[in-house]
């Protein structure tokens, strides 16, 4: 389709969406309704480590959540390779095994599409919706195209996304290098594991450690155990 139609029907989209919602939610959603489809996110990264995501709500909200828990998954995927990535979500995945295996109750008729989103050259984030299994009402170029203007657009107004859950999950991941002596990747690591063990956001186990609920430590051995505080 011509990107000058397209910008048109994503602005007719826009503009039935509750102007009180953030900019990027009220962006996000209208993407999903253009593409008829399910539901959908949108991940900007600002720099190394520093990522803020919005998602439609409904059934796949946790989905972008869990990849970020995991660490693995169409989205980051999407963003280290530069390509669209498309992935039945009941279906096995050799590169991302845990993702797949979790996401796959969700539903068994939904595709995940994550398309990078390239503005000047450089990845800056990733598109990601759910669809059914019927054909895309749009091509590939089209979807490449919609992503970018979206990234584009998005870069221009990144006040509209949350930062704050990234400065706190920084902040988490740094007091447990303090407390173990381990480097960032590991202290990372740590909270994923946490996080997954006890299917929680990274977020909330960001808070935890930040208020001192929960510490991590090693014991006599040398193993790692950890401290959790009832409020």
């Amino acid at each position: 389709m011509d990107p000058t139609e397209l910008l048109s029907l994503l602005a007719r989209s826009l503009a039935k969406i509750d102007h009180d919602r953030p900019w990027a939610m009220r962006l996000c959603q209208a993407c999903v309704d253009l593409l008829r489809a399910e539901g959908g996110s949108l991940t900007v990264s600002a720099g190394l480590g520093e990522r803020a995501a919005v998602s439609t709500p409904g059934v796949f909200e946790q989905l972008e959540p869990l990849q970020e828990v995991l660490g693995e998954g169409p989205v980051h995927q999407a963003m280290a390779e530069d390509r669209l990535v498309v992935q039945r979500i009941d279906r096995m995945v050799e590169g991302f095994p845990i993702f797949s295996q979790l996401a796959g109750p969700v539903s068994s008729d939904v595709m995940l599409y994550a398309v990078p989103m390239r503005v000047g050259g450089s990845v800056v984030g990733v598109f990601s919706f759910y669809a059914t299994a019927d054909p895309l009402v749009r091509s590939e170029e089209d979807l490449q195209f919609i992503a970018d203007a979206v990234g584009a657009a998005l870069l221009n107004d990144l006040e509209s996304l949350d930062w704050s859950e990234q400065a706190q999950f920084h902040q988490a991941t740094g007091m447990v290098v303090a407390q173990l002596g381990v480097p960032p990747d590991d202290a990372l690591a740590m909270i994923r594991a946490r996080a997954f063990s006890q299917s929680r956001s990274l977020q909330a186990v960001a808070v935890d450690v930040i208020e001192r609920r929960l510490t991590f430590s090693f014991d006599e051995d040398g193993d790692n155990t950890e401290r959790t505080e009832e409020p």
